[in-house]
């Protein structure tokens, strides 16, 4: 069976195709709220909606189109979850345990083309998008894990920060967003969703203009040409200039603060001229960024690279806040087990392939 996922249609695009077949709008409230208030997992569950609306969606939708391969949990309550898709690609899912509520990080692309040289996710090229309705499966999936421990847990947070660019699959993103964030449904906050981009200039634009009021992380990683192009080969075709005249536009048309990911590499881009000279870059924008600095995680493949220790990384965030930056360091999640975005997916494809 090829039907596609219901969880790919917003709640809009629902009224739409019910009434086309000749179902009112109450209807789609109806099913909305199975789907994602009750949170059934088969359409036969809707047990007070019309049993013909109920054969109509069963006929042309399916709910899970993912199922869960492997699961990895972690002392500190981190779970990450390898999914593979109805056309037998795998993708990673992972749930996080804040202080200040449940994170989920979710993939956007089966692979990807960035290219950044330190990344586990790009070990493996992009050979699909996902469909909006297996990037909001991804989250229902987690809500039913959580949902099955009868414990009353929630998410509540969303970071689109797993593997592939979200930027380069724009359109599903924008419907995810609308799907989660919709009052009738899971209802989460604007602001607690983040979305994550390499520096797709046109779509910062894009996404600007859309005012989906969510908030936005580029990841820097360096503070000069020079070297983002040396880790990031993405810069050779969108440098900082051009990146940073896309970021303004963010800046001034929404006030909203903006996330400088920048991972430190051990002497790389982790030294006290580097931190001077991204203060430099960030320059009056200060009031509206934050740099979050995240420690690298070591992946095979990237041996080149290592992790900065303790005190490299204190020194570079007193060096950032005496400039009056305001910055972070991210707080590690998943330590034991495979930390790196898009590592445990890499492992498995490996593994499958030496059987």
């Amino acid at each position: 069976m090829n039907a596609e996922s219901i969880y790919g249609l917003t709640f809009d695009q629902l009224v739409g195709w019910l009434a086309e077949r000749g179902h009112k709008k109450s209807r789609a409230s109806q099913v909305w709220d199975w789907l994602y208030r009750k949170r059934v997992k088969e359409f036969s569950a809707m047990v007070d909606v019309n049993k013909d609306c109920v054969q109509l969606l069963a006929d042309h939708y399916v709910i899970h189109t993912l199922s869960e391969h492997l699961k990895q949990e972690s002392v500190d309550g981190t779970i990450k979850f390898l999914f593979r898709l109805k056309d037998g690609n795998l993708i990673e899912t992972v749930l996080m345990r804040h202080k200040f509520g449940l994170s989920v990080c979710v993939t956007t692309q089966v692979g990807c083309n960035i290219g950044c040289s330190f990344c586990a996710s790009g070990l493996i090229k992009k050979s699909r998008d996902l469909s909006s309705g297996e990037i909001v499966e991804q989250l229902m999936q987690v809500q039913h894990h959580l949902d099955a421990a009868d414990k009353g847990e929630l998410v509540s947070h969303i970071v689109v920060m797993g593997i592939g660019e979200p930027f380069d699959n724009f359109v599903n993103l924008v419907n995810f967003i609308l799907t989660v964030k919709d009052q009738k449904g899971l209802a989460l906050a604007a602001r607690h969703i983040t979305v994550s981009t390499s520096g797709l200039a046109d779509k910062i634009y894009d996404f600007t203009d859309a005012d989906l009021r969510v908030n936005l992380a580029v990841s820097l990683h360096a503070p000069n040409d020079e070297l983002r192009t040396r880790i990031m080969k993405i810069n050779k075709a969108i440098p900082i200039e051009k990146l940073l005249k896309a970021i303004d536009y963010y800046l001034d048309k929404t006030n909203r603060r903006i996330t400088f990911e920048y991972i430190m590499l051990k002497d790389v881009n982790d030294q006290r001229e580097h931190a001077l000279e991204l203060a430099e870059l960030i320059g009056d924008r200060r009031p509206l960024v934050n740099v979050n600095l995240i420690p690298y995680n070591p992946v095979d493949e990237h041996s080149q690279y290592q992790r900065p220790d303790r005190a490299t990384v204190s020194a570079f965030y007193d060096t950032l806040k005496k400039q009056s930056v305001s910055c972070s360091v991210r707080l590690e999640h998943g330590a034991d087990i495979d930390a790196a975005c898009g590592q445990l997916r890499s492992k498995q494809i490996k593994a499958e392939a030496a059987l």
